[in-house]
């Protein structure tokens, strides 16, 4: 292969994607090894790339390969390939399965074909599903052939990357790949006839991921934390970051390269460090390193794929901190000769015996110039004089250049009430070799000792017990006293609670016993790692008082006495057994060995469980919950389980799980019909609940028809009785409520019965209420004329109304009125003195004209001569 890079080709690399063939750096393709190439064309993609630039350059190689002659096995000099044996030649069509034809007609056994792998690249935008190959047998000329291929990426997850046209054997990638997931992809690919039967041998299928460079290098760390001694030398190891790059290592998109690219601060350079851009180790690069003036740097260190390509890489970057370790290179030196001072102890009281601070009212200080709290900073004092010099050490300052403010002493009033001593002051560690200075220093100090009230202590804090959880109320656990360091003052120490988180406990004031004041619970709230833990508070009667803190720690052993609790409380399961089965365990408070292996088993009463479930145990944990029968109607169940600890004595419980057995579909889910049913409503309550429904609405129905139906009659009413009724009397009821807003204020004491009858007596006469008893003298009627007049009735009826109207004594609702009541002395003639005699001596022809309500009155009392 030749080829041109417009610089030369220097330093041009070749490689293919083929581990039968390879490039030399002429460009000469050439075999590895010896191999068998039975089809007429083989495809390789050579590719060149320049270390560089980082340049990539690919070129597709089809070698055409000749069939052997007949006769010495090699094609006959000078003949060309024909165009159309070219066209077949240079197909993307590979043919595995190729059948040879001997010169005599006979057909030889053939050779499978190894095909050569297949790349893609990763990442591929498509269009999908994307052509890779196309697969055929030279049978399919003969019978009707169909292609398959098998394998991952094909029929096992992940599930159909690749497919093939079972007909035309083309293969397709269906959707982009990607190379980190999975690099590569072994498939076989299948030929058989219409009848399933096979017609060639299986073939394999390689298919690599061509890597692209989709992943950033990503770094171990964030942060980085390394350190250098101060004055090192250029070249000093100081630590590696590393980075990680996920795409294709042995290629340029994994290849990861490191750089500085800022230093915090830059002093006393700006490059006092260098990375190996390979190994990520970093070193210093220039001297110059002093502590005392720069204690850490910050350098921000940048990973870059391609090589560290700027221009193509991706980059990620990390903080690397680098402090500078102090040496020795500073001896410390007092600043004066003689200190008086005065000690006492300090705000937290401290027993005798611990370090006390002792303040130094002078300037005793070794000006120090090292690292505050290393041994080249520290001061290390030693008194010269033959005094109990043990009682006294340095102590450290808080911060660098600071001078030493106090010393640490374990003094005591009671045993020595003032020191004098000699401190020679040095550092912990040498000096630093090539400094010419005295590396200690002396000064001589008088210290007293001042006596305050000590406050007492527990001698032994945390105080540890062990006991069984569950002892009675009132058991005595142990005596937890305490110690008052003051010989020289007579003080009594009492004892009270401090934290008792469950109230379990009481002290005595006096002597510090501790009983119980309730049962102890190890599985209680209050219980952190079997251990229960209050605080008692120890105080004398000193000026000012001083107390002291004292923690009781109880360890309870666990004991077998809380029964397990079966889990889960509710389940669903198939009406039908083999679907599904329901797993179950058991909960418990306790601790091993007083909980599990659990045994589960269904009660014998009643016998309808054991009839109708089974329980098949797992293991000591779980155990299953399943039908024994094949159909159980659909509902709700509480089936009792006895679930039994391994305690001693053992406990047990006997729980209730709800189960919810409902018919399921053929994926073993309830259907929506099934859950109702499980529910607790069977098919026959379903049903009579939609029969309750349809009865009601047809009632409801039924009852507004009639309702309207009475409406319409009451519009329909006539006012006056009709003929054809009873000509009795008789009380119309129209159903009539009052007014509306404006009838709403009404005096309640009209509807009572009155003490007084006045407004009786002074009522209009003609009118009364059906509720109403007449008392005294009737009232009248109006008079009217003699002679009737067809009008006379309606003129009474509207008197009668109005005069209703007008009574101020009558109630604000609609009142059933009365009219028939004659009274004494009316004009009315008796209604006896109508017969039916034809005397003839009476007309009553009138009442035709009173309207068609009087027509049947007139004509049974009228002239006709027929009657």
């Amino acid at each position: 292969v030749k080829f041109n890079n417009c610089a030369g080709n220097k330093g041009v690399r070749y490689e293919t994607n083929s581990l039968d063939f390879k490039v030399r750096a002429d460009g000469t393709l050439y075999a590895a090894h010896h191999l068998q190439v039975p089809s007429k064309q083989l495809i390789l993609v050579v590719t060149a790339w320049d270390p560089q630039t980082l340049g990539r350059w690919e070129a597709m190689v089809r070698f055409l390969v000749a069939e052997k002659s007949q006769h010495n096995g090699h094609k006959p000099k000078g003949r060309k390939a024909l165009p159309g044996e070219l066209v077949q030649q240079q197909s993307d069509t590979l043919l595995p399965w190729r059948q040879h034809q001997s010169a005599n007609g006979l057909r030889r056994q053939k050779r499978d074909w190894v095909i050569p792998p297949i790349n893609v690249p990763e990442n591929s935008r498509g269009p999908f599903p994307q052509q890779l190959v196309r697969i055929r047998s030279d049978k399919d000329k003969e019978i009707h052939i169909r292609y398959s291929i098998t394998g991952v990426g094909a029929d096992q997850p992940p599930m159909e990357v690749f497919n093939i046209d079972p007909v035309s054997g083309r293969m397709y990638v269906t959707r982009p790949m990607d190379r980190e997931e999975r690099a590569s992809y072994h498939l076989r690919a299948h030929a058989v006839d219409m009848n399933g039967n096979k017609v060639e041998n299986p073939i394999d299928l390689y298919i690599y991921v061509i890597d692209m460079n989709d992943n950033r290098p990503e770094f171990i760390n964030q942060v980085y934390n390394g350190s250098v001694d101060e004055g090192s030398k250029p070249g000093t190891y100081v630590m590696t970051v590393t980075a990680n790059d996920a795409d294709d290592g042995t290629t340029a998109n994994g290849m990861v390269r490191y750089r500085i690219v800022t230093q915090t601060p830059q002093s006393p350079s700006q490059n006092m460090f260098t990375i190996n851009s390979e190994t990520g180790d970093i070193v210093t690069v220039a001297a110059g390193l002093d502590r005392e003036k720069v204690q850490q740097y910050i350098v921000i260190v940048q990973a870059t794929d391609m090589e560290g390509n700027l221009n193509y890489g991706l980059s990620n970057t990390a903080t690397a901190i680098i402090t500078v370790t102090d040496v020795n290179d500073n001896p410390p030196e007092f600043t004066t000769s003689t200190v008086r001072a005065a000690g006492w102890c300090n705000a937290e009281q401290p027993r005798k015996g611990v370090r006390t601070s002792v303040v130094i009212t002078g300037d005793l200080a070794g000006r120090l110039m090292g690292q505050a709290g290393s041994r080249n900073w520290r001061g290390m004092g030693l008194p010269t004089t033959t005094c109990t010099h043990s009682h006294f050490s340095f102590s450290q300052p808080k911060g660098p250049r600071e001078k030493i403010q106090h010393f640490a002493a374990a003094v005591d009033y009671e045993m020595n009430r003032a020191f004098m001593l000699t401190v020679m002051v040095s550092n912990q560690a040498p000096l630093a070799s090539g400094i010419q200075m005295s590396f200690q220093s002396t000064a001589g100090v008088t210290i007293s000792v001042t006596d305050v009230n000590e406050a007492p202590y527990f001698p032994t804090n945390h105080k540890l017990i062990r006991l069984e959880e569950g002892v009675p109320t009132g058991t005595v656990l142990t005596t937890f006293s305490a110690v008052d360091p003051d010989r020289f003052m007579q003080q009594a120490v009492r004892y009270s609670k401090l934290s008792d988180p469950a109230n379990w406990l009481n002290i005595n004031a006096t002597n510090g016993q501790i009983t119980t004041a309730a049962v102890l619970d190890r599985e209680s709230d209050y219980i952190k790692n079997n251990v229960y833990e209050a605080t008692f508070l120890a105080a004398d009667n000193g000026i000012p008082p001083a107390s002291g803190t004292g923690t009781l720690q109880i360890y309870l052993i666990d004991i077998n006495d809380n029964a397990p609790e079966l889990l889960p409380k509710e389940a669903q399961i198939c009406e039908k057994p083999n679907l599904n089965v329901i797993n179950i365990t058991a909960a418990d408070a306790d601790i091993d060995p007083n909980v599990g292996p659990f045994v589960f088993e269904l009660p014998s009463v009643p016998s309808a469980v054991r009839k109708n479930w089974t329980i098949t145990r797992l293991n000591g944990d779980y155990a299953q919950l399943s039908l024994r029968i094949m159909y159980l109607e659909a509902g709700v169940y509480d089936v009792p389980i006895i679930v039994t600890d391994s305690g001693n004595p053992p406990l047990y419980n006997t729980s209730v799980i709800k189960v919810k057995v409902c018919p399921c579909d053929e994926n073993g889910d309830c259907t929506t019909i099934g859950a109702v049913a499980a529910a607790g409503l069977g098919t026959g309550a379903i049903i009579a609940i939609l029969i309750c429904i349809i009865i009601l609405l047809t009632m409801v129905l039924l009852f507004v028809v009639w309702m309207k139906r009475r409406e319409k009659e009451r519009h329909t009413k006539q006012l006056l009785i009709d003929p054809e009724d009873d000509v009795r009397d008789n009380i119309l009821k129209y159903d009539e409520e009052g007014g509306g807003e404006e009838d709403q204020d009404y005096d309640l004491s009209q509807l009572q019965q009155p003490e007084t009858m006045d407004h009786v007596l002074n009522k209009t006469p003609g009118v009364r209420r059906v509720d109403e008893r007449p008392i005294g003298a009737e009232p009248q009627y109006p008079i009217r004329p003699v002679i009737p007049h067809p009008g006379d009735i309606g003129d009474f009826i509207n008197e009668g109304l109005r005069a209703a109207d007008n009574d101020p004594t009558a109630p604000p609702y609609d009142s059933l009125l009365v009219f028939d009541y004659e009274g004494s002395g009316s004009t009315a003639g008796s209604v006896s003195s109508l017969n039916s005699s034809s005397s003839g001596d009476q007309d009553y022809d009138y009442l035709n004209d009173w309207g068609p309500r009087f027509k049947k009155l007139a004509d049974m009392y009228g002239g006709g001569e027929e009657d």
